[in-house]
């Protein structure tokens, strides 16, 4: 309930369903919270393979054209927090939140992580899943809102 209020700008009316607001779809925290409990089930899986992560991709890592998409809306992250600083609105970092959980669920819908095709495929999409996850888990924790590690 509180991330339906936080997404509205607070100089805009809103109208509040509770229905709305607990949906698993759609600009929701449920949607947001249940993305990040994903992520982190696949990175439970990976590490019950044995599979390190490392903490960032290497200059050689491949990168289709919806990898870098990704990795562009999370340099995002910060200017959407400045911004949401600056103006007094968490609605930035929320709808943020939201575009980037958008934009992951797709991307996992279209490609496999942890059957890519190929060990740098894995290993790419496992540092991108990690590192959008701890922007999920950072900019809630900004709005207040706790992401569980299983839904």
């Amino acid at each position: 309930m509180k991330y339906f209020i936080l997404k509205v700008d607070a100089r805009k009316n809103m109208l509040f369903n509770p229905e709305e607001s607990i949906d698993f779809n759609g600009n929701t925290g449920p949607f947001i919270q249940y993305t990040y409990a994903r992520i982190r089930s696949i990175m439970r899986k990976a590490a019950a393979e044995g599979i390190e992560i490392p903490a960032q991709l290497g200059a050689d890592a491949p990168l289709n054209e919806k990898e870098i998409d990704l990795i562009q809306k999370m340099n995002d992250f910060a200017a959407a927090v400045a911004d949401a600083g600056n103006n007094y609105n968490p609605a930035g970092i929320a709808n943020y939140c939201y575009e980037l959980t958008k934009e992951f669920n797709q991307f996992y819908h279209d490609y496999s992580i942890l059957n890519a095709e190929s060990e740098a495929e894995k290993t790419t999409r496992l540092v991108l899943a990690a590192n959008i996850a701890k922007i999920l888990k950072n900019g809630m924790a900004l709005l207040g809102i706790e992401v569980p590690e299983r839904m």
